[in-house]
């Protein structure tokens, strides 16, 4: 069982490439997945969106990489000599105009820095050695995410656990309550019709009310569906597959069993008990919501 919250970090160095990924995730009902990349990567995109498809099923998932290239080919200076050219005439033409008084101080820094007389441009990044950095380094922020989903699953299945027994052990007890309702029912039913009509009651006439009344509220299949629904979900927990959606629709059964015997029943002590039990199912509801 996997949680949908995780997160994980890398960082790799190849040839001069560092890289640092980092990927987070949430609960989301399908595979959403948000890129954070640099421009010049923007290539990477589609093989990372599969990359970790590959890997998750489900989440709303945040990817950031940050890259740096500390190679020496990594960026080239070029020197726009046309713009040169017209800062030297616009020079000239400014000494000209203020004569012979004005000293002429120009010096190679100072030319460099004249605006975009020299300008640094990155060079065109090698693809191939860039993908295979970021798959490298994917893979082991998807590593640290997924332990991380791993480890909250274990919790999370420790509780949806402890509440299936909860739910088992009313279910239980509703089933060993139902035949005493149908007792005290029998045993009210002939107190009334003997307060109205003395001690002629005619048997019959009560059997058959009680049989009635028996078959209106009879939960024999309601409580083996219950039993059945929980079974299903303790296999579940150890399926490797994502299991989220199949639980959620089951979860969804349990919730329609007990309503129904929550109609049929005049009970109260089993109404209360149908009662807890959807508080418990409520809450396995809020934690399939984050289950992938």
């Amino acid at each position: 069982m996997l949680s949908m919250t995780g997160y994980g970090r890398a960082f790799r160095e190849i040839d001069g490439r560092q890289m640092t990924v980092e990927i987070k995730s949430v609960n989301h009902r399908f595979l959403d997945i948000s890129f954070r990349v640099p421009r010049n990567l923007m290539f990477l995109e589609d093989d990372a969106r599969r990359q970790i498809g590959a890997r998750l099923s489900r989440g709303h998932v945040d990817l950031f990489i940050t890259y740096r290239n500390l190679r020496t080919d990594a960026r080239t200076v070029h020197v726009d000599e046309a713009l040169f050219g017209a800062y030297a005439d616009a020079l000239r033409k400014l000494s000209d105009a203020c004569g012979s008084g004005m000293r002429d101080d120009r010096t190679l820094m100072g030319i460099a820095r004249l605006p975009d007389v020299m300008t640094i441009a990155e060079a065109d990044e090698d693809q191939a050695a860039v993908q295979a950095l970021m798959q490298q380094t994917l893979d082991e922020a998807l590593d640290q995410l997924l332990a991380m989903r791993g480890r909250e699953g274990e919790a999370m299945k420790k509780d949806l656990s402890g509440r299936l027994d909860a739910i088992e052990r009313m279910t239980a007890e509703v089933e060993k309550r139902y035949p005493e309702t149908v007792e005290e029912y029998t045993r009210r039913l002939r107190t009334s019709v003997a307060e109205l009509v003395g001690s002629g009651v005619d048997e019959t006439r009560l059997l058959m009310e009680v049989a009635l009344m028996a078959d209106r509220s009879a939960i024999a299949e309601e409580i083996v569906r219950l039993n059945s629904h929980a079974r299903q979900l303790r296999a579940l927990f150890e399926s490797p597959e994502p299991i989220g959606r199949r639980m959620d629709f089951i979860v969804q059964e349990l919730n329609r069993e007990v309503n129904t015997i929550s109609s049929k029943s005049q009970d109260i002590p089993i109404t209360q008990l149908t009662v807890d039990m959807k508080a418990e199912i409520e809450k396995l509801r809020e934690q399939l919501q984050n289950i992938e």
